[in-house]
């Protein structure tokens, strides 16, 4: 499994930039075996949790792949912090590595990969793997809706801009596409309008999402589900593409909390500010003990109880969930 995309699937690549989205230290990783890993959450990502539903032991993070200490066959996780689709996004954190650079990231593992296997081989194992792409919320949160920092809200209309996502999108799709991998999980945006970050600016009557910004995501996210469609007529040989409609899940939970044992939809377990809504935990504050039932565990990032909802969901779930097919589907062919 190769892994791309920004912190909700970051497995500490960023520990190492001159960044200000880490989370490297307590009280990240306060359920997780080992402590503070650079996860962004309070256990395990949902990158970890589906791992365990394949059999797939957890991936190494491409920084921590050049001693030759790691098997990077089981596969790498290039993920980083603020990244976006486009490459200016999140620049406001600092350093990361954009989707341009997490495929450049990879063709440097190809190339390990090739001194350990035959090139015949190299295709098969690549045609099996699986590719999941969880990306462009900062497109939003650290682009877009950040007019001071950032032109593109006066540069296109939100039409225009998530058409200007996709297309970059499809072009990095390709090169992966290109490179050799035929399985991928592109998962939708969730509901930035429902975070907790969102919800302490006070655009929203309490009690409701910020629904300006949900309704740009949804935009992104129907072009998203058709691209899945055009690249599946495509003349793509043997590759399969799939979306994962996390914003859906992600509105099931919110809508009906209790059904899946949730008490707090609305803040986060760990953070500062109104709402306990500003920013991400502060190094060694005091989280809340009942992590199971918060959705979120800071402003931006949802718990470990959540991700597991949403690793099932894509794992075995309805078309609803994952659609054409579910990942449990994508691994058997």
């Amino acid at each position: 499994m190769f892994v791309m995309g920004d912190s909700l699937v970051d497995n500490g690549n960023n520990n190492g930039l001159s960044s200000l989205a880490k989370s490297n230290y307590p009280p990240y990783g306060i359920d997780f075996q080992g402590g503070p890993t650079g996860r962004f959450t309070n256990g395990k990502s949902i990158i970890d949790l589906l791992g365990d539903l394949l059999g797939l032991p957890l991936l190494p993070a491409f920084t921590v792949t050049f001693t030759g200490q790691q098997d990077i066959r089981v596969g790498v996780n290039y993920a980083s912090a603020a990244a976006g689709i486009l490459d200016e996004s999140g620049l406001n954190l600092g350093d990361r590595f954009s989707l341009r650079q997490q495929v450049e990231n990879f063709k440097t593992t190809l190339n390990q990969l090739r001194n350990q296997m035959e090139q015949d081989t190299l295709n098969q194992y690549l045609a099996k793997s699986l590719v999941v792409i969880n990306i462009g919320s900062n497109d939003y949160i650290n682009n877009y809706l950040m007019p001071s920092i950032y032109s593109s809200s006066s540069t296109y209309t939100p039409e225009a801009f998530a058409e200007h996502l996709i297309n970059d999108y499809d072009a990095q799709i390709m090169a992966l596409y290109n490179l050799g991998l035929r399985k991928f999980l592109l998962a939708a945006i969730g509901p930035l309008g429902c975070i907790p970050n969102q919800l302490a600016k006070g655009f929203a009557p309490p009690g409701k999402c910020v629904s300006a910004v949900n309704d740009m995501v949804e935009i992104f996210n129907r072009r998203l589900k058709n691209l899945v469609d055009q690249l599946n007529h495509g003349n793509y040989t043997e590759a399969i593409f799939v979306y994962g409609n996390t914003y859906g899940a992600f509105n099931d939970i919110l809508g009906n909390p209790a059904t899946y044992g949730f008490k707090v939809v609305d803040k986060g377990c760990c953070g500062v500010g109104r709402n306990k809504g500003q920013i991400t935990c502060l190094p060694f504050s005091i989280p809340c003990t009942n992590r199971d039932e918060y959705v979120f565990w800071d402003a931006y990032h949802p718990t470990q109880a959540f991700n597991k909802i949403i690793a099932q969901k894509a794992y075995s779930g309805p078309q609803s969930a994952c659609y054409p097919i579910n990942v449990k589907q994508m691994a058997q062919l």
